[in-house]
C-alpha cells in the first residue's frame, strides 16, 4: 500500500472528519481527486485506487464521512442523510481552497456528487458514477436496508469475511477467501473488546428505515447537473441497484457520458476489475 498521510477537518456541526491523502498537490493545474464511498464504507476502500492515481501527479483524498471510520460520530442521527454529506464535503473544499475536483463516487458517494454538482456545478471538473445513479432499484435499497445497522461482530478476521460471502456472495461470484478477507479489513475493524464489528456508527440505519427514507427524490437534475464534463458511468452486470434500463438512459440524456458494464461484478464493482481501472485512466486523460 503507498503511503498517505491523515487529515482532518472540521464539519459545519462541529464533527473532527477523517481523510487519508494520497500524493501533494500538483504543481500544475491538474485537479485533484475526491474518493466518495459507499454508505456503510469508507476510506479504505480506495486504497488500491488512490495510489495508482496519485502517482500520475494528482493529489487524492478518500474521506471517511461522518459516522464511519475515523471520522467522528454524530449527536444527531438525522445528520446522517445526503446532503449532511455534502454540506461536510463542501466545508472540507472550503477549509482546503480547493475550487474543483474529480469525484469518484461509490453508490452513496455517487448520489453525493451529483448534490455537489446541483449546488455548485462549478466545483466538478469530471465524475466517476460507480454503481448508482438517478433511479434507485427497489430491490437493491431493500437489500441494503436489511443489512445496514446489524450491528455484528466476529471472533476473527475469517469469521468476518464468511460473514461477507454469505450476504454479498451474489455480487462478487469470483471472490476467492483472500478477496473476502480484503474486503473485511476494509470495512471492519478490531473494537475495544476485542471483536471485530463494522466500521461504522449503526444509527446511520435510522434515517434510512424511517418512511421515505433514501427514497422519492427526483434525482435526474442532479445528473444532468454533470452535462458537459468528463464523465464515467460504472455498472455492475449484476447490480440490483443499477439498472441496464437506467444506464442506457443516462447514457441517452448525456451521450458524452461512458458507460461501462463491469462483468460478474454486483453493487458495487471494487474499481481495480481491468475493465473499471481502464475506464477510470481514460476519463482521468480527459481531465485537467
Amino acid at each position: 500500500m503507498s503511503e498517505y498521510e491523515d487529515r482532518y477537518w472540521t464539519s459545519p456541526d462541529g464533527l473532527r472528519l477523517h481523510y487519508r491523502a494520497y500524493g501533494a498537490p500538483a504543481a500544475g493545474e491538474r485537479l485533484p481527486v475526491l474518493c466518495l464511498p459507499g454508505l456503510t464504507r469508507n476510506g479504505r476502500d480506495f486504497e488500491d485506487l488512490a495510489p495508482r492515481i496519485a502517482a500520475t501527479g494528482r493529489e487524492v483524498l478518500c474521506l471517511d464521512l461522518r459516522g464511519r471510520g475515523d471520522s467522528g460520530y454524530a449527536k444527531d442521527s438525522a445528520t446522517y442523510n445526503p446532503l449532511q454529506y455534502v454540506e461536510d464535503v463542501e466545508a472540507l473544499l472550503a477549509e482546503g481552497g480547493i475550487p474543483q475536483v474529480i469525484a469518484v463516487g461509490t453508490s452513496l458517494g455517487g448520489l453525493m456528487t451529483m448534490l455537489l454538482a446541483l449546488r455548485n456545478p462549478a466545483v466538478i471538473g469530471g465524475a466517476v458514477l460507480n454503481d448508482i445513479g438517478p433511479v434507485i432499484e427497489a430491490e437493491g435499497l431493500a437489500r441494503i436496508r436489511d443489512y445496514v445497522g446489524s450491528g455484528r461482530s466476529f471472533p476473527t478476521w475469517m469469521h468476518a469475511a464468511r460473514a461477507l460471502e454469505e450476504a454479498h456472495g451474489a455480487a462478487f461470484p469470483d471472490f476467492a477467501a483472500a478477496d473476502w478477507l480484503r474486503m473485511a479489513k476494509r470495512l471492519l475493524a478490531i473494537g475495544q473488546n476485542g471483536r471485530i464489528a463494522f466500521d461504522y456508527d449503526m444509527k446511520i440505519a435510522e434515517p434510512i428505515a424511517a418512511p421515505g427514507g433514501e427514497g422519492g427524490v427526483d434525482l435526474w437534475p442532479g445528473y444532468m447537473a454533470l452535462a458537459g464534463k468528463p464523465l464515467l458511468v460504472l455498472r455492475g452486470e449484476l447490480s440490483d441497484l443499477l439498472s441496464a434500463e437506467t444506464a442506457a438512459e443516462m447514457a441517452r440524456r448525456l451521450p458524452e457520458a461512458e458507460v461501462v458494464t463491469v462483468p460478474r461484478r454486483g453493487h458495487a464493482p471494487t474499481l481495480d476489475e481491468p475493465e473499471a481501472a481502464a475506464a477510470i485512466d481514460r476519463l482521468m486523460a480527459r481531465c485537467a
